[in-house]
């Protein structure tokens, strides 16, 4: 039986929606014609999802464990009713429709990650077996569906798949960074210390050019460390970015009042959506990437003030982003030891 290229035959409720905008939707593992059957080994959450759930949780793993397996039960993949944010996952093709054999480049047995949202894509976990909180990451034994409609990349053979998953999941950032960024634009990157905003820096810096500059903005003393290590900024500081004033008054100071020709926001806490269109001149573009921003905020904000500032809301997707993102990391042996310290496990 071939099911709608977009999975919505799999949509429970309410009827008539996508299965992202779901709330509950189909998670039986039987493939339809159109459909890929995965067997899923590691989430990578989305940060700000990870975050809350961390916070509901006290950090507790049982509690973290918990609360992740009442998601899913109850929706059917692993979309979390506070952020509305997902995750990607890492799996081996386990079956494909035969609608689709032959017409994609993929076998049973590939090991792949998948670049469309857990919180559309029908999910089982049938037992959790370590939560990595550092890196955002849960090790599990559970089935996924990709729909026809869905883009999955097979793993990269020069890199640990823990790796390889951290940088995909957040693929969108750097691709867009490097289709925003102009030579001698001067970009401010939000969350400058994170596997985001690190390869923004990469990007803008290699994209902005001698002439341009570079702002890094990290919060925590760790973040601003990397920030600082990576070389990426010509400047990078810490500061609050829930307090625009602060922010507003720092980039002031460091581009002699003219301001930010364009602000990537990578943060994973909400309430940062003044802090980016504050520092962003008048014109400039914001690109919000986090999945904790509040359009709403945004919008309201900006006009609060009178301020006018193209806002991009940040695709996951842009053709060519896993490709370029890994390319990112294999370009720059910098960041390469980075990742791996900080983001590869076993």
């Amino acid at each position: 039986m071939k099911g709608c290229k977009y999975g919505t035959h799999r949509v429970i409720e309410p009827k008539g929606v996508l299965p992202q905008a779901a709330w509950k939707i189909d998670n039986t593992m039987v493939p339809y014609d159109n459909e890929i059957l995965v067997d899923v080994d590691t989430l990578n959450v989305d940060a700000a999802s990870f975050t809350q759930i961390k916070q509901q949780a006290g950090g507790d793993d049982d509690e973290i464990k918990r609360i992740m397996l009442g998601i899913v039960r109850e929706r059917g993949k692993h979309h979390n009713p506070v952020t509305g944010s997902g995750g990607m996952f890492i799996g081996t093709v386990r079956e494909l429709g035969p609608e689709l054999a032959g017409k994609v480049n993929l076998k049973p047995g590939d090991r792949i990650a998948s670049l469309v949202s857990l919180s559309l894509t029908p999910l089982v976990i049938e037992e959790i077996l370590e939560i990595r909180k550092d890196i955002d990451q849960v090790k599990i034994r559970g089935e996924a569906i990709l729909f026809e409609s869905g883009i999955w990349a097979v793993l990269p053979s020069d890199m640990p798949a823990s790796l390889a998953l951290a940088v995909l999941d957040v693929a969108g950032a750097p691709a867009q960074t490097a289709k925003l960024v102009r030579p001698g634009d001067t970009v401010l990157v939000i969350g400058a210390g994170g596997k985001s905003g690190l390869l923004c820096l990469y990007e803008a810096k290699k994209r902005a050019g001698v002439t341009g500059k570079v702002l890094g903005l990290a919060h925590s003393q760790a973040s601003l460390g990397r920030a600082i290590e990576s070389g990426f900024a010509d400047h990078a500081f810490s500061a609050d970015a829930t307090r625009p004033l602060e922010v507003f008054e720092r980039v002031s100071e460091l581009t002699s009042g003219r301001l930010a020709d364009i602000t990537i926001n990578c943060v994973n806490i909400p309430g940062t959506e003044m802090a980016s269109i504050m520092a962003t001149r008048d014109k400039g573009v914001v690109y919000f990437f986090s999945m904790a921003t509040s359009f709403t905020a945004a919008a309201l904000g900006a006009e609060g003030i009178g301020k006018d500032v193209t806002m991009i809301i940040g695709n996951g997707y842009t053709e060519g982003h896993a490709e370029i993102a890994l390319a990112t990391l294999r370009e720059s042996p910098v960041l390469m030891e980075m990742f791996l310290k900080r983001w590869a496990v076993g």
